[in-house]
């Protein structure tokens, strides 16, 4: 180590009580974290690119500073989605301080965990105060049946109104209008299911009607549209 003359001139004053860093709470107790190994917490974030033409929503496992899971979701680019198949390959097995200072090759996804960095390190997850935090796995079960993300995209204009193009049930085929031209509910396809449905044997359209359902007063409608050509 090396000191200026101005410090090797000065005299020694004792330092006095020293009581750590604040506690955090970790999946179910607290701790007072010093070094990464300490650090353990599942979270999600999100994060945008600077042109903002994309999103991205991160979930990490962390374990003992270890990266043991991690689940990458992207909305709106293209591109960003090739970048979240990488991201998820190099993730697992980082320490949380690896990963903020690796390159994830989107800024989406590198805001994203910047923005669970922050959260994991100041105990601020979703687990804070789950006793033994979440299991490997946990992320996954946020995708729910199907293992598909729950996307929502909807459209209007202020000349011809809103057209509801996905929801969290899937893909929307019809709207259905009270006589008012109101919406009172949609029939959607599950595209998971679907194809889950084919993988298994069916025919395709013997899969697709098997994944069709309704929301709200679908059968009480004066007329139906397709939200895509109407």
């Amino acid at each position: 180590m090396i000191y200026s003359k101005e410090v090797e001139n000065m005299c020694t004053v004792a330092k006095g009580p020293n009581h750590g860093p604040a506690p955090l709470p970790e999946e179910g107790k607290w701790v007072q974290a010093t070094e990464i190994k300490d650090i353990s917490g599942f979270t999600h974030g999100v994060g945008w690119c600077a042109p903002q033409q994309g999103a991205c929503k991160l979930s990490l496992n962390v374990k003992e500073g270890v990266i043991e899971e991690a689940l990458v979701e992207t909305i709106g680019c293209s591109g960003m989605t090739h970048s979240a198949a990488m991201a998820a390959e190099i993730l697992p097995g980082k320490t949380i301080l690896e990963a903020l200072n690796t390159d994830l090759v989107c800024d989406a996804i590198n805001t994203a965990m910047r923005e669970l960095f922050l959260q994991i390190v100041y105990g601020r997850t979703q687990s804070a105060f789950s006793e033994g935090g979440l299991t490997i796995g946990a992320g996954l079960e946020d995708l729910g049946k199907g293992s598909r993300s729950q996307v929502g995209t909807m459209y209007g204009t202020k000349a011809k109104g809103v057209r509801y193009l996905e929801m969290a049930e899937g893909y929307v085929t019809r709207i259905a209008l009270d006589k008012d031209d109101q919406v009172i509910g949609y029939e959607f396809v599950s595209l998971g299911k679907m194809t889950d449905f084919i993988k298994a044997g069916d025919e395709p359209n013997e899969a697709y009607k098997k994944s069709m359902g309704t929301y709200g007063r679908f059968n009480d409608a004066a007329k139906y549209i397709d939200p895509r050509k109407e």
